[in-house]
């Protein structure tokens, strides 16, 4: 520990990588982490989704206000600790095994232009952005980044397009939801050659390429977004690990891009797909797979120890598979996840 009592700083160690950083009496150990280049694994920073979650070894926090499913009070009587509200009491050491590389990705401040807007169902739009060349944005496929909105006020969306693709232009994949501060604009004033603001990259959520293990994509909704950067990425990098999608919506038309997976079939002899649908009509005409999406996953594996999971999308699909597949044998280090927070989830931590 170092400094004044009105500016006091401790040390955070991160076993078992040994890698270090300083945090400050006022502010959380996520924060403090990723401005030094050191992140470890987070979803929304808010407090609501657990993605955080680690075990401290040692050391004292208090935690600001976060929902019991992210962290209930045995898991912290357990020594767990969410690091996006946990605050430094001493120095403390904590274990996490998916920290960023030591050549993490600077995270950076830009303007971006609207180059298109495309309805691509009811709620779904595919957002289009040209970042300025001078400032060589570089990210993982499956990260997110940060909207600037006026009365600081912020809005995360992951990449849908794999980082060799973004000199063409961002692409971003936005659910309308009524009343939203955002995506009310998106469905309705926003139009080519607007200028938003925006941050990044952030997120923990990216392939692990130093695994020969086949790979189990799971996405709902327009979870699918980092998903397609994956898979686009493994495409590029000539990645061949078997990896199976299961991409699962209520209704047909929620799988917006089904046409794009069916033509990556195609050139990727690796990838199988398997589209879910809960909540078919009898107009939809659907004879595929029906149910829970992750369900899926155990009635054709129902065995995961071999596997490595990657899940992303509604909070309850995300929080269903990484623990039914824990049941399954999925080791706790192979279950990788971003779950898409809405403001009202987020509120409700607070």
């Amino acid at each position: 520990m170092t400094g004044s009592a009105s500016n006091t700083v401790f040390q955070v160690r991160i076993e078992p990588s040994g890698r270090a950083f300083e945090v400050h009496a006022d502010e959380t150990l996520l924060a403090a982490g990723i401005a030094q280049g050191i992140a470890m694994p987070y979803g929304c920073k808010d407090g609501a989704c657990g993605s955080c979650k680690c075990k401290k070894l040692s050391g004292s926090v208090t935690h600001t206000p976060h929902q019991s499913k992210a962290l209930s009070d045995d898991e912290a009587a357990q020594g767990f600790v969410l690091t996006c509200c946990a605050i430094a009491h001493s120095d403390v050491v904590l274990e996490s095994r998916q920290v960023t590389a030591e050549n993490a990705f600077a995270i950076k401040k830009m303007p971006a232009r609207v180059t298109s807007l495309s309805r691509v169902s009811d709620d779904v739009m595919v957002l289009k952005l040209q970042l300025p060349a001078s400032e060589g944005f570089s990210f993982h496929a499956g990260q997110y980044i940060e909207f600037m909105l006026p009365d600081n006020v912020r809005r995360s969306y992951s990449m849908a397009n794999a980082p060799h693709l973004v000199h063409e232009g961002m692409e971003l994949h936005i659910r309308h939801m009524p009343g939203g501060k955002f995506t009310d604009q998106v469905f309705g004033t926003m139009k080519a050659r607007d200028i938003l603001r925006l941050e990044g990259p952030y997120g923990s959520f990216y392939l692990r390429e130093d695994s020969d293990k086949p790979i189990i994509l799971l996405a709902s909704g327009t979870g699918f977004a980092p998903v397609k950067a994956l898979i686009e990425h493994m495409q590029f990098a000539g990645i061949a690990r078997p990896a199976t999608l299961y991409w699962g919506g209520r209704r047909p038309s929620d799988l917006y891009m089904n046409d794009w997976v069916q033509a990556q079939l195609e050139v990727m002899p690796n990838l199988t797909y398997v589209p879910v649908v809960s909540d078919a009509l009898p107009e939809d005409g659907w004879s595929g797979r029906t149910g829970f999406v992750h369900r899926a996953v155990l009635e054709d594996f129902p065995k995961l120890s071999g596997y490595q999971v990657y899940a992303c999308g509604a909070p309850i699909v995300v929080e269903s598979a990484q623990r039914d597949y824990a049941a399954a044998g999925l080791p706790a280090e192979a279950f990788y996840a971003d779950s898409f927070t809405s403001e009202a989830d987020k509120a409700s931590a607070a």
